[in-house]
């Protein structure tokens, strides 16, 4: 089992409720409500609601996590209540009651932009800072859509035997079978 998590953000279900689970992400909303504190965590895959218990160390502890701090979660799954339940998230009919939470990396100071705004940003500044370029959902997005691409050509020039051509002509390309006939002349 890996100690920061048994699941992704984008795979608890209904299914889990009542299981006990452990997730990691970063903070992305902190919503205080006086008796309660609810953290929208985020990895990779998607988004998953977490709740403290009512306790007031609780409550203070999370409500004082800094925004796209990295945490890891435990805690029970459990349905949410119908005025609560997001349809905009595939994880929007549950969240995890937190038993325990564990900052992982805290940020320490002001970010330069903000993750996931639709605000345009500085094309300089999104390079210097890459890695927090990186956490935004749609560069996310992109950057898997590329990975697919690639891993396709990858695999249908596999199929159709292409080799690289050392011809300066980039669009003539030689298969294997015409690279043996042309070894045997």
């Amino acid at each position: 089992m890996n100690e920061y998590k048994t699941h992704t953000c984008n795979e608890i279900s209904l299914e889990d409720v009542g299981k006990q689970v452990r997730i990691a992400g970063w903070v992305e909303t902190i919503r205080d409500l006086g008796g309660l504190v609810f953290l929208d965590i985020r990895d990779m895959y998607g988004i998953t609601q977490v709740v403290t218990s009512g306790e007031a160390k609780d409550v203070d502890f999370a409500s004082h996590i800094p925004i796209e701090s990295t945490v890891t979660v435990f805690g029970t799954v459990r349905k949410r209540d119908e005025e609560t339940v997001n349809p905009k998230l595939k994880t929007g009919l549950v969240e995890i009651k937190i038993e325990e939470i564990k900052v992982l990396g805290k940020r320490t100071g002001n970010l330069p932009f903000e993750v996931n705004t639709k605000q345009e940003i500085r094309e300089d500044l999104r390079l210097q800072y890459r890695y927090l370029d990186l956490r935004n959902r749609k560069i996310t997005k992109q950057s898997k859509i590329t990975c697919k691409s690639i891993t396709i050509f990858k695999k249908s020039n596999a199929r159709t035997r292409i080799l690289r051509s050392t011809n300066t002509n980039p669009y003539k390309f030689i298969t294997r079978r015409s690279k043996r006939l042309l070894s045997t002349k």
